[in-house]
Protein backbone atom coordinates (compact mmCIF):
# COMPACT_ATOMS: atom_id res chain seq x y z
CA UNK A 1 0.00 0.00 0.00
CA UNK A 2 2.76 2.43 0.94
CA UNK A 3 4.46 1.65 -2.36
CA UNK A 4 1.29 2.36 -4.38
CA UNK A 5 0.81 5.69 -2.56
CA UNK A 6 4.43 6.62 -3.22
CA UNK A 7 4.15 5.85 -6.92
CA UNK A 8 0.96 7.89 -7.26
CA UNK A 9 2.59 10.85 -5.54
CA UNK A 10 5.73 10.61 -7.63
CA UNK A 11 3.63 10.59 -10.80
CA UNK A 12 1.61 13.56 -9.59
CA UNK A 13 4.78 15.55 -8.90
CA UNK A 14 6.14 14.84 -12.38
CA UNK A 15 2.79 15.94 -13.85
CA UNK A 16 2.91 19.12 -11.74
CA UNK A 17 6.28 20.13 -13.22
CA UNK A 18 5.32 19.06 -16.74
CA UNK A 19 2.13 21.12 -16.68
CA UNK A 20 4.10 24.30 -16.09
CA UNK A 21 6.40 23.58 -19.07
CA UNK A 22 9.42 23.66 -16.79
CA UNK A 23 11.91 20.81 -16.77
CA UNK A 24 12.12 19.47 -13.21
CA UNK A 25 15.40 20.23 -11.42
CA UNK A 26 18.14 17.65 -11.66
CA UNK A 27 18.01 16.89 -7.95
CA UNK A 28 14.36 15.82 -8.26
CA UNK A 29 15.10 13.54 -11.21
CA UNK A 30 18.17 12.18 -9.43
CA UNK A 31 16.22 11.34 -6.25
CA UNK A 32 13.05 10.04 -7.88
CA UNK A 33 14.29 6.52 -7.28
CA UNK A 34 14.01 7.15 -3.55
CA UNK A 35 10.25 6.82 -3.94
CA UNK A 36 10.37 3.57 -5.91
CA UNK A 37 11.39 1.08 -3.26
CA UNK A 38 10.86 1.43 0.52
CA UNK A 39 14.21 1.31 2.29
CA UNK A 40 12.82 0.03 5.56
CA UNK A 41 12.39 -3.70 6.03
CA UNK A 42 10.96 -3.47 9.52
CA UNK A 43 7.36 -4.77 9.47
CA UNK A 44 6.39 -2.72 12.52
CA UNK A 45 7.61 0.52 11.00
CA UNK A 46 5.91 -0.28 7.71
CA UNK A 47 2.68 -0.93 9.57
CA UNK A 48 2.93 2.38 11.40
CA UNK A 49 3.60 4.23 8.13
CA UNK A 50 0.55 2.63 6.51
CA UNK A 51 -1.59 3.62 9.51
CA UNK A 52 -0.39 7.22 9.28
CA UNK A 53 -1.04 7.30 5.53
CA UNK A 54 -4.58 6.11 6.16
CA UNK A 55 -5.42 8.33 9.13
CA UNK A 56 -3.86 11.65 8.05
CA UNK A 57 -4.43 13.63 4.86
CA UNK A 58 -0.94 15.14 4.86
CA UNK A 59 1.41 13.08 7.05
CA UNK A 60 4.92 14.51 7.23
CA UNK A 61 7.22 12.75 4.74
CA UNK A 62 9.06 9.82 6.38
CA UNK A 63 12.83 9.48 6.47
CA UNK A 64 12.83 7.18 3.42
CA UNK A 65 10.78 9.58 1.25
CA UNK A 66 11.79 11.52 -1.84
CA UNK A 67 11.53 14.74 0.20
CA UNK A 68 13.92 13.47 2.87
CA UNK A 69 16.42 12.38 0.22
CA UNK A 70 16.47 15.81 -1.41
CA UNK A 71 16.59 17.67 1.91
CA UNK A 72 19.43 15.46 3.12
CA UNK A 73 21.41 16.20 -0.02
CA UNK A 74 20.89 19.96 0.27
CA UNK A 75 21.37 20.57 3.99
CA UNK A 76 25.08 19.80 3.88
CA UNK A 77 25.54 22.96 1.79
CA UNK A 78 23.27 25.28 3.77
CA UNK A 79 24.11 27.39 6.82
CA UNK A 80 21.93 26.13 9.68
CA UNK A 81 19.83 29.20 10.47
CA UNK A 82 16.33 27.69 10.37
CA UNK A 83 14.71 24.53 11.65
CA UNK A 84 12.13 23.60 9.04
CA UNK A 85 9.32 21.03 9.15
CA UNK A 86 9.73 18.03 6.80
CA UNK A 87 7.59 19.00 3.75
CA UNK A 88 9.25 20.67 0.73
CA UNK A 89 6.98 23.16 -1.03
CA UNK A 90 7.15 23.32 -4.82
CA UNK A 91 3.96 25.07 -5.97
CA UNK A 92 1.50 27.72 -4.81
CA UNK A 93 -1.80 29.05 -6.08
CA UNK A 94 -4.10 31.44 -4.26
CA UNK A 95 -4.29 30.38 -0.61
CA UNK A 96 -2.84 26.90 -1.15
CA UNK A 97 0.61 25.34 -1.32
CA UNK A 98 1.66 21.92 -2.66
CA UNK A 99 4.67 19.94 -1.52
CA UNK A 100 6.88 17.70 -3.64
CA UNK A 101 4.72 14.71 -2.66
CA UNK A 102 1.80 16.61 -4.27
CA UNK A 103 -0.03 17.17 -0.99
CA UNK A 104 -2.06 20.35 -0.73
CA UNK A 105 -1.99 22.73 2.27
CA UNK A 106 -4.29 25.63 3.11
CA UNK A 107 -1.93 28.45 4.04
CA UNK A 108 -2.85 30.56 7.08
CA UNK A 109 0.73 31.96 7.19
CA UNK A 110 1.07 33.76 3.82
CA UNK A 111 4.85 33.44 4.03
CA UNK A 112 4.75 35.27 7.40
CA UNK A 113 2.30 37.99 6.30
CA UNK A 114 3.98 38.41 2.90
CA UNK A 115 1.65 36.88 0.31
CA UNK A 116 -1.27 39.23 0.91
CA UNK A 117 -2.52 38.61 -2.65
CA UNK A 118 -1.95 34.89 -2.31
CA UNK A 119 0.54 32.67 -4.08
CA UNK A 120 1.42 33.21 -7.74
CA UNK A 121 -0.99 36.07 -8.42
CA UNK A 122 -1.58 35.87 -12.22
CA UNK A 123 -1.16 39.59 -12.92
CA UNK A 124 2.01 39.67 -10.86
CA UNK A 125 3.42 36.74 -12.84
CA UNK A 126 2.55 38.56 -16.07
CA UNK A 127 4.30 41.75 -14.92
CA UNK A 128 7.42 39.83 -13.90
CA UNK A 129 7.68 38.40 -17.39
CA UNK A 130 7.10 41.74 -19.09
CA UNK A 131 9.59 43.66 -16.95
CA UNK A 132 12.19 40.87 -17.08
CA UNK A 133 12.17 41.22 -20.85
CA UNK A 134 12.44 45.01 -20.60
CA UNK A 135 14.77 46.05 -17.74
CA UNK A 136 15.58 44.45 -14.39
CA UNK A 137 18.46 46.45 -12.93
CA UNK A 138 20.52 49.56 -13.58
CA UNK A 139 21.56 50.50 -10.01
CA UNK A 140 20.78 53.89 -8.51
CA UNK A 141 23.39 55.56 -10.71
CA UNK A 142 20.56 56.13 -13.22
CA UNK A 143 16.89 57.02 -13.17
CA UNK A 144 14.20 54.49 -14.02
CA UNK A 145 10.47 55.18 -14.29
CA UNK A 146 9.28 52.78 -11.59
CA UNK A 147 11.20 53.89 -8.46
CA UNK A 148 9.65 57.34 -8.61
CA UNK A 149 6.23 56.05 -9.62
CA UNK A 150 6.14 53.69 -6.63
CA UNK A 151 7.30 56.44 -4.27
CA UNK A 152 4.61 58.79 -5.55
CA UNK A 153 1.92 56.13 -5.21
CA UNK A 154 2.98 55.23 -1.67
CA UNK A 155 2.78 58.86 -0.56
CA UNK A 156 -0.53 59.59 -2.27
CA UNK A 157 -2.24 56.39 -1.07
CA UNK A 158 -0.93 56.95 2.46
CA UNK A 159 -2.30 60.49 2.63
CA UNK A 160 -5.61 59.46 1.05
CA UNK A 161 -5.99 56.70 3.66
CA UNK A 162 -5.86 59.15 6.56
CA UNK A 163 -2.46 57.86 7.66
CA UNK A 164 0.82 59.75 8.21
CA UNK A 165 -0.63 63.05 7.05
CA UNK A 166 2.83 64.61 6.58
CA UNK A 167 4.27 61.75 4.49
CA UNK A 168 6.58 63.34 1.97
CA UNK A 169 9.35 61.14 0.57
CA UNK A 170 10.33 57.46 0.27
CA UNK A 171 13.55 55.45 0.38
CA UNK A 172 13.18 52.12 -1.46
CA UNK A 173 15.28 49.17 -0.29
CA UNK A 174 15.14 45.35 -0.32
CA UNK A 175 13.72 44.12 2.98
CA UNK A 176 12.11 45.00 6.28
CA UNK A 177 15.42 44.90 8.14
CA UNK A 178 16.86 47.38 5.66
CA UNK A 179 13.81 49.62 5.93
CA UNK A 180 14.26 49.75 9.71
CA UNK A 181 18.01 50.17 9.35
CA UNK A 182 17.37 53.25 7.21
CA UNK A 183 14.86 54.57 9.75
CA UNK A 184 17.37 54.19 12.59
CA UNK A 185 20.08 55.92 10.57
CA UNK A 186 17.73 58.74 9.58
CA UNK A 187 16.76 59.26 13.23
CA UNK A 188 20.43 59.39 14.22
CA UNK A 189 21.11 61.97 11.49
CA UNK A 190 18.19 64.12 12.64
CA UNK A 191 19.51 63.96 16.20
CA UNK A 192 22.97 65.09 15.10
CA UNK A 193 21.51 68.07 13.28
CA UNK A 194 19.21 69.06 16.13
CA UNK A 195 21.93 68.67 18.75
CA UNK A 196 25.40 69.32 17.35
CA UNK A 197 27.06 67.86 20.45
CA UNK A 198 25.97 64.37 19.35
CA UNK A 199 24.34 63.57 22.69
CA UNK A 200 20.93 63.09 21.10
CA UNK A 201 21.71 59.66 19.66
CA UNK A 202 19.73 57.09 21.66
CA UNK A 203 17.10 54.84 20.06
CA UNK A 204 14.19 53.55 22.14
CA UNK A 205 12.36 50.31 21.36
CA UNK A 206 10.18 47.91 23.33
CA UNK A 207 10.25 44.44 24.82
CA UNK A 208 8.67 41.69 22.68
CA UNK A 209 9.43 43.75 19.57
CA UNK A 210 11.06 42.46 16.41
CA UNK A 211 12.68 44.90 13.98
CA UNK A 212 15.13 42.76 12.01
CA UNK A 213 18.47 40.96 11.96
CA UNK A 214 20.95 43.58 10.73
CA UNK A 215 23.10 44.90 13.56
CA UNK A 216 21.13 48.14 13.86
CA UNK A 217 17.67 46.60 13.67
CA UNK A 218 18.85 43.72 15.85
CA UNK A 219 20.04 46.19 18.49
CA UNK A 220 16.46 47.49 18.54
CA UNK A 221 15.12 43.95 19.09
CA UNK A 222 15.53 43.20 22.82
CA UNK A 223 15.32 39.43 22.65
CA UNK A 224 18.29 37.46 24.05
CA UNK A 225 17.62 34.63 21.60
CA UNK A 226 18.42 36.95 18.71
CA UNK A 227 20.99 39.24 20.33
CA UNK A 228 23.17 36.94 22.43
CA UNK A 229 24.97 35.13 19.57
CA UNK A 230 26.13 38.46 18.11
CA UNK A 231 26.71 40.68 21.13
CA UNK A 232 27.70 43.22 22.10
CA UNK A 233 24.95 45.20 20.43
CA UNK A 234 25.43 48.67 18.97
CA UNK A 235 25.49 51.14 21.86
CA UNK A 236 22.80 53.73 22.37
CA UNK A 237 19.68 51.56 22.48
CA UNK A 238 17.20 51.61 25.36
CA UNK A 239 14.23 49.29 25.94
CA UNK A 240 10.87 49.89 27.57
CA UNK A 241 7.68 47.96 28.20
CA UNK A 242 5.01 47.93 25.52
CA UNK A 243 1.85 49.88 26.45
CA UNK A 244 3.51 51.24 29.61
CA UNK A 245 2.46 54.88 29.45
CA UNK A 246 3.76 55.64 32.93
CA UNK A 247 7.32 54.69 31.94
CA UNK A 248 7.54 56.83 28.81
CA UNK A 249 8.87 60.00 30.44
CA UNK A 250 11.87 58.28 31.98
CA UNK A 251 12.46 56.13 28.91
CA UNK A 252 12.36 58.85 26.24
CA UNK A 253 14.74 61.62 27.27
CA UNK A 254 16.65 64.57 25.86
CA UNK A 255 19.21 62.03 24.59
CA UNK A 256 16.62 60.18 22.53
CA UNK A 257 16.83 60.78 18.78
CA UNK A 258 14.27 58.16 17.79
CA UNK A 259 11.56 55.81 19.08
CA UNK A 260 10.66 52.74 17.02
CA UNK A 261 7.47 50.84 17.80
CA UNK A 262 5.16 48.33 16.10
CA UNK A 263 1.49 49.39 16.29
CA UNK A 264 0.86 45.63 16.44
CA UNK A 265 3.72 43.38 17.52
CA UNK A 266 3.77 40.38 15.21
CA UNK A 267 6.69 38.20 16.23
CA UNK A 268 6.23 39.25 19.86
CA UNK A 269 2.79 37.68 20.19
CA UNK A 270 0.26 39.78 18.22
CA UNK A 271 0.20 42.45 20.91
CA UNK A 272 -1.81 45.56 20.00
CA UNK A 273 -0.64 49.01 21.10
CA UNK A 274 -3.32 51.09 22.79
CA UNK A 275 -4.13 54.40 21.07
CA UNK A 276 -3.30 56.27 24.28
CA UNK A 277 0.15 54.63 24.41
CA UNK A 278 0.98 55.68 20.85
CA UNK A 279 -0.37 59.18 21.49
CA UNK A 280 1.77 59.46 24.64
CA UNK A 281 4.83 58.38 22.64
CA UNK A 282 4.08 61.02 20.02
CA UNK A 283 3.66 63.72 22.66
CA UNK A 284 6.90 62.80 24.41
CA UNK A 285 8.81 62.73 21.12
CA UNK A 286 7.53 66.22 20.42
CA UNK A 287 8.74 67.38 23.83
CA UNK A 288 12.31 66.12 23.40
CA UNK A 289 12.65 66.53 19.63
CA UNK A 290 12.82 62.80 18.84
CA UNK A 291 11.69 61.07 15.66
CA UNK A 292 8.75 58.64 16.03
CA UNK A 293 9.00 55.52 13.83
CA UNK A 294 6.10 53.15 13.25
CA UNK A 295 7.31 49.73 12.11
CA UNK A 296 4.38 48.48 10.00
CA UNK A 297 6.33 45.80 8.19
CA UNK A 298 3.97 43.06 9.33
CA UNK A 299 0.81 44.89 10.36
CA UNK A 300 0.62 47.41 7.50
CA UNK A 301 -0.65 47.36 3.91
CA UNK A 302 -4.30 46.68 4.73
CA UNK A 303 -3.75 43.71 7.05
CA UNK A 304 -5.87 45.51 9.65
CA UNK A 305 -8.51 46.57 7.11
CA UNK A 306 -6.88 49.98 6.68
CA UNK A 307 -3.83 50.76 4.57
CA UNK A 308 -1.78 51.35 7.73
CA UNK A 309 -2.50 50.10 11.23
CA UNK A 310 -2.15 53.63 12.63
CA UNK A 311 -4.79 55.07 10.26
CA UNK A 312 -7.41 55.03 13.02
CA UNK A 313 -5.28 57.37 15.15
CA UNK A 314 -5.75 61.14 15.07
CA UNK A 315 -3.11 63.12 13.12
CA UNK A 316 -1.64 64.23 16.44
CA UNK A 317 -0.41 60.63 16.97
CA UNK A 318 1.00 60.09 13.48
CA UNK A 319 4.67 59.17 13.03
CA UNK A 320 7.63 60.87 11.35
CA UNK A 321 8.69 57.61 9.67
CA UNK A 322 6.81 54.48 8.58
CA UNK A 323 8.64 51.34 7.51
CA UNK A 324 7.14 48.64 5.30
CA UNK A 325 8.15 45.48 3.42
CA UNK A 326 6.61 41.95 3.47
CA UNK A 327 3.31 42.43 1.57
CA UNK A 328 4.83 45.28 -0.46
CA UNK A 329 6.33 42.72 -2.86
CA UNK A 330 3.92 39.82 -2.25
CA UNK A 331 6.97 37.53 -2.15
CA UNK A 332 9.40 39.60 -4.22
CA UNK A 333 12.07 41.27 -2.01
CA UNK A 334 11.39 44.97 -1.49
CA UNK A 335 11.07 47.37 1.44
CA UNK A 336 10.40 51.08 1.89
CA UNK A 337 10.94 53.83 4.45
CA UNK A 338 8.49 56.76 4.26
CA UNK A 339 9.49 60.03 5.93
CA UNK A 340 8.14 63.51 6.55
CA UNK A 341 9.73 66.55 4.93
CA UNK A 342 11.34 67.43 8.28
CA UNK A 343 13.22 64.15 8.23
CA UNK A 344 13.89 64.15 4.49
CA UNK A 345 15.63 67.52 4.53
CA UNK A 346 18.20 66.15 7.00
CA UNK A 347 19.30 63.40 4.58
CA UNK A 348 21.65 64.52 1.83
CA UNK A 349 23.30 62.80 -1.11
CA UNK A 350 25.79 60.19 0.09
CA UNK A 351 24.26 59.70 3.54
CA UNK A 352 22.65 56.39 2.63
CA UNK A 353 22.24 54.13 -0.37
CA UNK A 354 21.57 50.70 -1.84
CA UNK A 355 22.67 48.80 -4.94
CA UNK A 356 19.55 46.70 -5.53
CA UNK A 357 16.94 48.86 -3.82
CA UNK A 358 14.55 50.59 -6.21
CA UNK A 359 15.25 48.31 -9.16
CA UNK A 360 12.62 48.52 -11.93
CA UNK A 361 11.33 44.98 -11.52
CA UNK A 362 10.68 45.21 -7.77
CA UNK A 363 9.17 48.67 -8.02
CA UNK A 364 6.85 47.82 -10.89
CA UNK A 365 5.54 44.85 -8.96
CA UNK A 366 5.08 46.88 -5.76
CA UNK A 367 3.26 49.59 -7.72
CA UNK A 368 0.71 47.01 -8.84
CA UNK A 369 0.49 45.45 -5.37
CA UNK A 370 -0.10 48.80 -3.63
CA UNK A 371 -2.85 49.54 -6.15
CA UNK A 372 -4.54 46.25 -5.26
CA UNK A 373 -4.06 46.40 -1.49
CA UNK A 374 -5.41 49.95 -1.25
CA UNK A 375 -8.76 48.99 -2.80
CA UNK A 376 -11.65 49.76 -0.37
CA UNK A 377 -13.41 46.52 -1.33
CA UNK A 378 -10.40 44.42 -0.31
CA UNK A 379 -10.03 46.35 2.95
CA UNK A 380 -13.71 45.91 3.80
CA UNK A 381 -13.33 42.21 3.07
CA UNK A 382 -10.51 41.99 5.62
CA UNK A 383 -12.82 43.31 8.34
CA UNK A 384 -15.58 40.88 7.37
CA UNK A 385 -13.15 37.95 7.37
CA UNK A 386 -11.89 38.98 10.80
CA UNK A 387 -15.40 38.41 12.14
CA UNK A 388 -15.44 34.86 10.74
CA UNK A 389 -12.09 34.10 12.34
CA UNK A 390 -13.18 35.53 15.68
CA UNK A 391 -16.43 33.57 15.66
CA UNK A 392 -14.45 30.41 14.99
CA UNK A 393 -11.94 31.24 17.70
CA UNK A 394 -14.76 31.80 20.16
CA UNK A 395 -16.13 28.34 19.39
CA UNK A 396 -12.65 26.88 19.90
CA UNK A 397 -12.24 28.74 23.17
CA UNK A 398 -15.57 27.47 24.42
CA UNK A 399 -14.61 23.90 23.55
CA UNK A 400 -11.03 24.10 24.85
CA UNK A 401 -11.16 26.73 27.63
CA UNK A 402 -8.24 25.12 29.44
CA UNK A 403 -6.01 25.63 26.39
CA UNK A 404 -7.09 28.91 24.73
CA UNK A 405 -6.92 31.86 27.09
CA UNK A 406 -7.18 34.92 24.83
CA UNK A 407 -7.72 36.17 21.28
CA UNK A 408 -5.68 39.19 20.16
CA UNK A 409 -5.11 41.28 17.07
CA UNK A 410 -6.97 43.24 14.38
CA UNK A 411 -8.07 42.44 10.88
CA UNK A 412 -6.14 39.46 9.56
CA UNK A 413 -3.25 39.60 12.00
CA UNK A 414 -4.66 37.56 14.86
CA UNK A 415 -3.26 35.54 17.73
CA UNK A 416 -4.57 32.75 19.94
CA UNK A 417 -2.87 32.80 23.33
CA UNK A 418 -2.48 29.26 24.63
CA UNK A 419 -1.71 27.94 28.08
CA UNK A 420 0.77 25.40 26.72
CA UNK A 421 3.32 24.81 23.98
CA UNK A 422 1.51 25.27 20.63
CA UNK A 423 3.97 23.34 18.44
CA UNK A 424 2.10 19.99 18.68
CA UNK A 425 -0.97 21.82 17.35
CA UNK A 426 1.12 23.28 14.51
CA UNK A 427 2.30 19.77 13.61
CA UNK A 428 -1.16 18.24 13.87
CA UNK A 429 -2.62 21.00 11.68
CA UNK A 430 0.09 20.60 9.05
CA UNK A 431 -0.47 16.84 8.89
CA UNK A 432 -4.13 17.56 8.23
CA UNK A 433 -3.43 20.10 5.50
CA UNK A 434 -3.33 23.46 7.33
CA UNK A 435 -0.29 25.68 7.81
CA UNK A 436 -0.15 27.88 10.93
CA UNK A 437 2.78 29.45 12.77
CA UNK A 438 3.64 30.57 16.26
CA UNK A 439 4.97 33.76 17.84
CA UNK A 440 5.65 35.23 21.25
CA UNK A 441 5.19 32.82 24.13
CA UNK A 442 2.73 30.00 23.41
CA UNK A 443 0.84 31.99 20.78
CA UNK A 444 -0.61 30.74 17.51
CA UNK A 445 -0.39 33.43 14.81
CA UNK A 446 -2.84 33.79 11.92
CA UNK A 447 -1.77 35.98 9.00
CA UNK A 448 -3.48 34.42 5.94
CA UNK A 449 -3.60 35.98 2.46
CA UNK A 450 -5.99 38.94 2.45
CA UNK A 451 -7.77 37.39 -0.54
CA UNK A 452 -8.75 34.28 1.41
CA UNK A 453 -12.40 33.30 0.95
CA UNK A 454 -14.97 32.80 3.69
CA UNK A 455 -15.17 29.12 2.73
CA UNK A 456 -11.40 28.70 3.04
CA UNK A 457 -11.47 30.31 6.48
CA UNK A 458 -14.17 27.90 7.64
CA UNK A 459 -12.26 24.99 6.13
CA UNK A 460 -9.11 25.98 8.01
CA UNK A 461 -10.94 26.54 11.28
CA UNK A 462 -12.39 23.05 10.99
CA UNK A 463 -8.92 21.58 10.52
CA UNK A 464 -7.60 23.66 13.40
CA UNK A 465 -10.26 22.24 15.72
CA UNK A 466 -9.24 18.71 14.70
CA UNK A 467 -5.59 19.62 15.32
CA UNK A 468 -6.23 20.94 18.83
CA UNK A 469 -8.25 17.83 19.62
CA UNK A 470 -5.48 15.58 18.32
CA UNK A 471 -2.76 17.43 20.21
CA UNK A 472 -4.72 17.06 23.44
CA UNK A 473 -5.67 13.42 22.90
CA UNK A 474 -3.77 10.96 25.14
CA UNK A 475 -4.21 8.38 22.37
CA UNK A 476 -2.15 10.37 19.86
CA UNK A 477 1.51 11.28 19.98
CA UNK A 478 1.95 14.62 18.23
CA UNK A 479 5.44 16.05 18.31
CA UNK A 480 6.19 19.73 17.97
CA UNK A 481 8.51 21.19 15.34
CA UNK A 482 10.77 23.46 17.33
CA UNK A 483 11.83 26.72 15.75
CA UNK A 484 9.21 26.07 13.09
CA UNK A 485 8.81 29.69 11.95
CA UNK A 486 12.08 31.30 12.95
CA UNK A 487 15.73 30.92 13.81
CA UNK A 488 16.25 28.43 16.63
CA UNK A 489 19.52 28.38 18.60
CA UNK A 490 21.22 25.03 18.83
CA UNK A 491 19.81 22.93 21.65
CA UNK A 492 16.51 24.80 21.81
Amino acid sequence: MALRIAVRRSSAVCHCFASTSVREPAFIRRNASAMAVPTSSQPEKAGNDIHREASLSNPDPPTDSQTAAIVGEHLQYMVATYVRPPPMMVKGEGCYLWDIENRRYLDFTAGIAVNALGHCDPEMAKLIGQQARTLIHTSNLYHNPWTGALSQLLISKTRDSGSMHEASKVFICNSGSEANEAAIKFARKVGKIRQLSGEQHEIVSFNQSFHGRTMGSLSATPNPKYQKPFGPMIPGFRYGNYNDEAGIKDLVTEKTCGVIVEPIQGEGGVNVATPSFLQALRDRCNEVGAVLIYDEIQCGLSRTGQLWAHASLPPSAHPDIVTTAKALGNGFPIGATMVTEEVAKCIVTGDHGTTFGGNPLACRLAHYIISRLSEPKLQQGVLEKEKIFRAGFQRLQERFPEVISEVRGRGLILGLQLTQDPTPIVTAARERGLLVITCGTNTLRFVPPLIISNEEIEEGLGVLEQAVEAALSPKEQVDGTKGQQEMAPKGR
